[in-house]
């Protein structure tokens, strides 16, 4: 295990939303493993984040140094120790228990209805739009089977009319919010994640005190996106914020000489023997 580790979020940083790793990155996630762990911390449920990222997970050796964070990190999964092991779930936490059943429910009608008065002005519709995820709910208003192009559509409206972030101001002002401790957030272009307050990214850190240094990029670190308060948490050296795989690329190459400083002798030693 190293001293350091790095998180990636996933949707923006790692893959264009909803699409495989792009295996053009592994060379330079490869050089960084020299030097430090690890860690996918991200929105998406496990189940979405083994679909993206199945190379990376399970035909690489970087899988053995990789924490998987789903959910902000409300789930943690430790590497595999040997070829013919998976990722372990270590803890998780969940929102029902957190919240309560009747406001729960009450949640969930709100969105319901939300949707319900939304559908008719939507640019398309496709497949369920809401995914409890234990620790948190994502609706996402054109559902889960959008197509990339009917993903397209939506964020060129979006763009156009501005619906998720007056969305995102009315839920976060809502007395059912505020009486619940529950914060609304942007995920990826489509969607929203609904969770309690707290059980934002920053609440992988809890999995991750036995690392010296904790560095993240992320997409979304402005106000209302789902990394923000990690990529607040860990500034001013120790946070990037991308626009795309390939600028995270970069950031990574800008960023492995950060880390080597915080390398010991030995260590460095050791890498210069393996080279």
């Amino acid at each position: 295990m190293n001293d350091i580790i790095t998180l990636f979020d996933m949707d923006g940083t790692l893959t264009e939303p909803r699409q495989s790793f792009d295996t053009d990155l592994f060379p330079i996630l490869s050089k960084l493993a020299d030097v430090s762990d690890i860690g996918i911390v991200s929105g998406s449920d496990y189940g979405y984040i083994q679909e993206q990222l199945h190379f990376l997970m399970h035909k690489t050796s970087i899988r053995y140094q990789t924490h998987i964070l789903p959910c902000n990190g409300t789930k943690h999964y430790t590497p595999p120790k040997h070829s013919s092991d998976d990722f372990t779930l270590k803890s998780q936490v969940d929102m029902w228990s957190e919240i309560g059943e009747e406001s729960f429910r009450d949640l969930m009608n709100f969105i319901l209805k939300r949707q319900s008065s939304y559908a008719s002005d939507l640019p398309c519709l496709s497949g369920h739009f809401v995914d409890y995820r234990g620790s948190m709910i994502n609706w996402c208003p054109i559902g889960r089977n959008a197509n990339q192009k009917q993903r397209e559509a939506f964020v060129q409206w979006d763009t156009s009319f501005g619906f998720r972030n007056i969305e995102l101001t009315f839920m976060n002002n809502l007395q059912l919010f505020k009486d619940n401790g529950l914060i609304a957030k942007l995920g990826g272009d489509t969607s929203f994640d609904i969770f309690p307050q707290g059980w934002d990214k920053t609440y992988c850190l809890k999995h991750l005190d036995n690392y010296d240094k904790v560095f993240f990029v992320g997409d979304r670190c402005g106000d209302g996106g789902n990394d923000k308060e990690l990529y607040d948490e860990l500034q001013p050296d120790h946070s990037f914020s991308t626009s795309s795989p390939k600028h995270t690329a970069r950031i990574i190459e800008s960023i492995i000489s950060k880390k080597l400083k915080y390398l010991s002798p030995r260590r460095m030693l050791g890498m210069t023997k393996r080279k």
